[in-house]
């Protein structure tokens, strides 16, 4: 596939499915990406004309979740071998600072209470204090989580049987809100609006709902959901998994990624499509917008979406793809 002028591929992908990516909160070239080829790597995307990867930290099993902390040297990752780790760039390696009992699903940070949150499929969250790890507190949760979020003192916590959980991070003893999904299949992920407002969430049946937080009969008049990620292939209408979201942190309108390799851009207060990129050539597995709103991370990788009956990832789908956005290009309706 031609490139854009104005993207293109990162040098030294991994060698297996992308779990996830994320960009530096700090940093707008510093791009994290974790993977079932049991590593995180740790990307410079601005260096030379295809960025260069800095360090890949290697891990027992695949990883599954990977995020920054305070800092760029603040790194942290999760996945199939139960833990929770701190890495450090300088010497590429980590440090466990909790073990759960079975594979740990997603991790976030949140700024407001400097704690680092993990979720499992042992149907437990833990909340760690990297500076202490040994306070780390956890909360029992009645199904798998399937993905974490986090802004201001807030925490939505995704599951399997359509159960979403809002939190208060000053007062976990208990959710704050407990909240059935909008969508009507598994939830593949969730993420806050940078406003603190509410979330959006995503189906593996090609849909994506847009909640709020404040639970007045008012504010919960605005939820809504809505269908994408679908073609018509062959007079049969095909239904793809949403498999990532991410909020633009100045203008507030997101981006969904699809198996079908398909990247849109939605206002989800105009309640519209903005923009529909080419489709790339295999599914996406992650998206990200750096700090200063300038690129988005594209993540692609081959799986059962893609025809691939036996689940093998060809090696040549895995790509990273930064593009960026023109002036104006992630902006919402009537955004000046």
């Amino acid at each position: 596939m031609s490139q854009p002028a104005n993207q293109f591929e990162l040098s030294s992908p991994p060698e297996d499915v992308i779990s996830s990516l994320t960009f530096s909160p700090n940093n707008p070239s510093r791009l994290l990406v974790s993977s079932w080829d049991k590593n995180v790597h740790l990307y410079d995307t601005n260096a030379g004309l295809n960025g260069s990867k800095l360090t890949a930290f290697p891990h027992a099993a695949s990883v599954l979740d990977c995020c920054f902390g305070e800092t760029d040297g603040s790194v942290f990752s999760a996945g199939l071998d139960w833990q929770v780790q701190q890495l450090d760039p300088e010497t590429g390696k980590g440090n466990t600072l909790a073990t759960h009992e079975s594979a740990v699903k997603s991790i976030c940070y949140n700024t407001e209470t400097k704690s680092l949150l993990s979720g499992s499929w042992d149907q437990s969250i833990k909340q760690i204090d990297p500076r202490s790890p040994e306070s780390t507190g956890s909360h029992a949760q009645p199904h798998k989580i399937f993905s974490l979020s986090t802004i201001s003192h807030k925490l939505v916590v995704a599951m399997s049987s359509r159960s979403v959980y809002l939190y208060d991070l000053r007062n976990m003893s208990s959710p704050w809100q407990r909240r059935e999904s909008s969508l009507k299949f598994m939830t593949r992920t969730v993420r806050c609006m940078p406003n603190a407002q509410g979330y959006a969430s995503s189906s593996i049946e090609g849909r994506v709902a847009v909640e709020f937080f404040d639970p007045s009969d008012e504010s919960q008049k605005r939820k809504y959901a809505f269908k994408c990620h679908r073609s018509t292939e062959g007079g049969v209408d095909v239904i793809y998994p949403v498999n990532a979201l991410a909020f633009h942190p100045i203008y507030g309108t997101f981006a969904s990624g699809g198996g079908d390799g398909v990247v849109s851009l939605w206002d989800g207060m105009a309640k519209r499509r903005l923009r529909q990129y080419q489709r790339y050539p295999a599914s996406i597995a992650g998206l990200s917008f750096s700090n200063n709103g300038k690129h988005l991370a594209i993540g692609t990788s081959s799986g059962f979406e893609d025809g691939n009956d036996d689940g093998v990832c060809p090696p040549e789908s895995v790509k990273i793809i930064v593009r960026e956005l023109q002036e104006g290009e992630g902006k919402g309706k009537g955004q000046s």
